[in-house]
């Protein structure tokens, strides 16, 4: 199941689910413990599906869109393409199924490409990718998001001090600093590097989280300090559901909690709130340096 957990603060846990689930948006909601959930939409071609996902997540009890804008293409993953990556025969993207459904008749061969099995050329992700994510997408979304939908809207996969002021021109609820794991543009700067300058530009406008890098309490202290609002967990939550199911994403969830008030209390922080730039060494050529300012508004 293709999930995203992100930590706000040290007192709960939220969960986001992705278009490219292995379960589709009503049963993840019907099974979730979690009572805030996020839909993380990727936009395709076909804005008859997307309108259905937007509107079957409202329904669902989902809190907010989260719209994945760093992938219109995805970036060339040469493991995957070596090794004709496809999704197991036992795992289907069930929020595609309603597409796969609607080329059937026309288009053989349809719901191997939507369940990323069709591998004939690359990985059956990235001609998934190819033929379904909708590349021409630009800002103009919002307004016709914002005209099917009174859910919050964030947008994933922002770096540029630059593009957070367009996003907050163009009326968005939230930014998520992100370079997508560092798998779509190559040499492309961590999240955390970008996140003060995103934190600055927006000026307390808007949230502003962070997705990328978070493997201890530590880092979700950092990225804090340097103005996130909250972080997102993947990779993390991943290799905890790899070895212990449910299990292990919870212990992983609740390590990264005890950790990051155990970094709280050592750093003499009583709150969120006492958590700033002024705590941080940024380390130079010229050996450390204090972080300057404070990031958190």
């Amino acid at each position: 199941m293709a999930y995203d957990y992100f930590a706000a603060g040290a007192e709960t846990e939220q969960t986001c689910v992705s278009t490219m689930a292995n379960m589709s948006l009503q049963e993840v909601a019907a099974q979730a413990q979690h009572p805030c959930m996020l839909f993380q939409l990727y936009v395709i071609r076909d804005r008859q599906i997307v309108e259905g996902w937007v509107r079957q997540a409202e329904a669902a009890g989902y809190k907010a869109l989260m719209i994945t804008v760093d992938a219109p293409r995805l970036g060339r993953r040469e493991a995957d393409e070596r090794n004709r990556f496809r999704l197991p025969d036992h795992l289907h993207m069930a929020n595609l199924q309603v597409l796969a459904e609607k080329r059937a008749a026309g288009q053989p061969g349809s719901t191997a490409l939507l369940d990323a099995r069709d591998s004939s050329h690359s990985s059956g992700l990235f001609e998934l990718f190819a033929r379904e994510v909708d590349d021409t997408l630009t800002w103009e979304a919002i307004p016709w998001l914002r005209s099917i939908t009174k859910l919050p809207i964030y947008i994933k996969g922002v770096l540029s001090p630059a593009d957070a002021l367009l996003a907050l021109q163009h009326g968005v609820d939230g930014i998520v600093v992100s370079n997508h794991g560092g798998r779509q543009l190559d040499y492309s700067p961590a999240a955390l590097d970008m996140l003060p300058g995103v934190v600055a530009a927006v000026g307390g406008r808007l949230p502003v989280l962070m997705d990328g890098g978070i493997r201890r309490g530590t880092d979700v202290l950092k990225a804090l300090a340097l103005g996130a609002s909250a972080v997102l967990l993947g990779r993390p939550v991943i290799y905890g559901l790899a070895v212990g199911g449910q299990q292990g994403v919870q212990q992983v969830l609740q390590t990264i909690q005890r950790e990051f008030e155990l970094a709280m209390a050592l750093a003499g922080c009583k709150s969120v709130a006492d958590i700033g730039p002024q705590m941080l060494l940024r380390c130079s050529a010229d050996g450390l340096q204090p972080v300057a300012g404070r990031a958190r508004l």
